[in-house]
């Protein structure tokens, strides 16, 4: 893999700023004290889209957010959802969610957060809305490529790198959406219901290392009902969990429009109310009416300084309060491209290579058919809140073109035609996209035939992953699998690359063409990354952080009758049982599993063991291995440790990801790996007791290179 440099990141919890937290306290309260109650209320309600007002008089300036998963959006209009036409607001534009899950990379997740803390600042906002880390529980929703994986430890390694990084370039990180915020069909109205055991493993660990490791400044609640609440007035999310159990002290703010009552969400916790649609910003509920129920006796002003407080108290963390000390930033710079050209690179799946079509020998090739609109089509822009007006935007034919133009043959063919059209809310753009174009099969057949290789580009594009609203189905659409299927009769050797977010059905074209590579969106470098890893320029290295399913049924979600629910009411039926617990627990065999991804090389690993083999619960655990690379190239494997327990009082998952690392290795280089656990991360949520038991006996860890390839098991006791 070519070296990228990568920029140097500082990780800490909390900004460096001079002031102690007992000075910072007294500031905030002298602040507070200074205020009138509706120079107080001003600060928790927007005051135009992504703006909070200011308080001239106190020095407190106007508070800016934006979104930005993977990259700064453009400039909005101050009070509708259209685009300002500024000329200098184009940016750096990451892979998303999941691709930046598929790289296993935690130093990468964080030059990444730097990146994008060095553009907000450039961009002059404070607040940057992300990462979303919401579990992946159905392959159709929509808003999964944003998210990043089905794994809540996976998730909560990836959110903590990510945020540390970002919040130390004076940006506050907003963690979303809290929680259970898992189809975007009826997102608004939804009622979710699960165990407490559930919410605990599954659910809400990304949350808990983002407030109590990563110290994230603040959290976005989400739109939907838990257990009958809306999220943003709910006094078990808001209060026992967010506020007591994590002891989280920065804001809690809404999503957008995600605020339903006054004195509820005012009692629940929630500080920050933002919206859409109402542009009269004193009627929203934080706004006029906050200062009527405190007038009333409602609510209690102190409950409005506790408001005030979290705001100011992220505002000085941040440095908006003293601007002359902030960090000013920068954008689309040479090393910010590098960064998200080798995210793009690392994220990128090898699913299959039969004979070793890949890496492509570009000097024997004389003659390329590209096949595909997903080869032209640009899809930084796309995803809603997700998308971003890149400097750039590289696409697959027009990288192979820069790259071999002058010395091989491309015959482009479109193949197939995009015939979904978006509407925000509504997926019935999707219903009439099964059409099978023959025309342009025979025109993509016909390229194919006349050329030494065949490369579909497939997938999906923002018509289907986006927010507002899921998938109606998992299957290829726009005749894309008879596309691919002609194809490759056509010419044998055809390599497919998947363009998605959301798992997709495969097994219609998996036995049929040699080669399928998963190259998720791949942000503005991704053409030039996905004909790197092609042509043997650089080498694939990501691993599936989802399930990819034989079929939409073996979903639990799916299979159990629970999606997207009944009469606006789910049941997370499936309990702990999410992804690759699931299927491994009940035995059913999926197309690729979790963790799943091919190299051009080879590794052996060897010499697998533990320093010892019985523990306390105040113990960590160190298991040691060596790995080889053993084949005639340079590559990567992700080494991923699995634990389970083979005997216990409540049902536990056939395995569970509890450790795992990125090695990058020279041919015939080795290194030896040492992988921890704390034994007390081997605990299950003993909804009995309302806390974490480790329950002594046998722990089973698994190692392997996805949930399924396990290469060494080893037993210890814990007492």
């Amino acid at each position: 893999m070519k070296k990228i440099m990568l920029l140097p990141v500082l990780l800490v919890g909390f900004l460096s700023f001079s002031q102690t937290e007992a000075t910072t306290e007294k500031r905030i309260q002298s602040l507070v004290k200074k205020m009138t109650l509706q120079e107080k209320v001003s600060l928790l309600h927007g005051n135009s889209k992504f703006y909070v007002s200011d308080i001239k008089r106190l020095g407190i300036p106007e508070w800016a957010l934006s979104d930005g998963p993977h990259g700064v959006r453009a400039e909005m209009n101050r009070h509708n959802w259209q685009y300002a036409g500024w000329k200098d607001d184009a940016v750096t534009c990451f892979p998303p969610g999941t691709a930046m899950a598929a790289t296993w990379n935690l130093d990468l997740t964080a030059q990444r957060g730097y990146v994008l803390g060095e553009e907000a600042r450039f961009r002059k906002k404070d607040v940057l809305l992300g990462p979303g880390i919401n579990i992946i529980r159905s392959p159709l929703c929509g808003r999964n490529f944003e998210y990043l994986s089905e794994d809540p430890f996976l998730i909560s390694q990836l959110t903590v790198s990510y945020i540390k990084a970002l919040q130390t370039k004076d940006v506050a990180a907003s963690v979303k959406h809290f929680a259970a915020n898992n189809q975007e069909d009826n997102r608004f109205v939804i009622d979710v219901t699960m165990s407490d055991r559930a919410l605990h493993e599954i659910y809400l660990p990304g949350f808990k290392a983002a407030v109590m490791d990563a110290k994230v400044l603040t959290v976005m609640g989400a739109y939907n009902k838990f257990r009958g609440d809306y999220c943003t007035e709910n006094m078990l999310l808001g209060r026992t969990i967010l506020r007591d159990l994590y002891q989280f002290k920065g804001v809690y703010m809404s999503d957008w429009d995600a605020t339903h009552s006054t004195v509820n969400a005012a009692l629940a916790g929630l500080d920050l109310e933002m919206g859409t649609n109402n542009t009269n910003y004193n009627e929203w509920y934080f706004a006029d009416p906050l200062i009527k129920a405190v007038q009333e006796g409602k609510v209690k002003e102190s409950v409005v300084d506790e408001k005030v407080a979290n705001v100011l108290r992220v505002m000085i963390k941040t440095k908006v309060l003293d601007p002359k000390t902030r960090i000013k930033g920068s954008v689309n710079t040479k090393e910010h491209q590098a960064l998200a050209y080798q995210s793009a690179v690392e994220s990128i799946v090898l699913l299959k290579n039969e004979n070793q079509l890949l890496p492509l020998q570009m000097n024997a090739v004389k003659s390329v058919a590209v096949i595909g609109d997903n080869a032209t089509r640009k899809h930084c822009g796309g995803g809603l809140s997700s998308e971003i007006k890149p400097l750039y935007e590289i696409t697959p034919l027009e990288a192979i073109t820069n790259k071999y133009g002058n010395q091989l043959q491309i015959n482009y063919a479109q193949g197939y035609n995009k015939q979904s059209s978006p509407g925000e809310g509504s997926n019935k753009g999707q219903l009439n996209s099964d059409f099978v174009d023959w025309k342009l099969i025979d025109e993509a057949v016909a390229q194919a035939k006349k050329s030494d290789v065949a490369i579909v580009f497939a997938g999906l594009n923002h018509d289907f992953d986006s927010e507002s609203f899921d998938r109606i189905h998992m299957r290829l659409p726009y005749g894309q699998e008879t596309l691919i299927q002609e194809v490759t009769k056509a010419n044998p050797k055809t390599i497919v690359v998947i363009i998605a977010g959301s798992p997709l059905e495969l097994s219609g074209i998996q036995t049929r063409v040699p080669s399928i590579v998963w190259a998720w969106y791949g942000g503005m470098e991704a053409g030039n990354a996905v004909m790197d890893v092609l042509s043997g320029k650089q080498y694939p290295s990501g691993k599936l952080p989802i399930t990819l399913p034989v079929s939409l049924q073996q979903s639990p979600d799916v299979a159990l009758g629970n999606y997207p629910g009944r009469d606006l009411k789910v049941n997370y039926e499936e309990d702990i049982l999410v992804g690759y617990r699931w299927y491994d627990t009940k035995k059913i065999e999926p197309l690729y599993p979790f963790g799943f991804g091919l190299s051009y090389t080879s590794f052996a690993i060897s010499n697998v063991g533990t320093d010892k083999k019985t523990f306390d619960v105040n113990d960590t655990v160190t298991l040691k291995c060596t790995i080889k690379n053993t084949g005639q190239l340079e590559g990567a494997e992700v080494l991923q440790l699995y634990a389970s327990q083979p005997v216990c009082s409540v049902l536990r998952p056939q395995k569970e990801l509890k450790a795992f690392e990125k090695v990058v290795l020279k041919a015939g280089e080795q290194k030896e790996v040492s992988l921890k656990v704390k034994v007390k991360d081997l605990a299950f949520y003993d909804e009995k007791n309302a806390n974490w038991k480790v329950e002594p006996g046998e722990f089973v860890f698994h190692l392997g290179t996805s949930s399924k390839e396990i290469v060494n098991v080893v037993s210890i006791q814990v007492k």
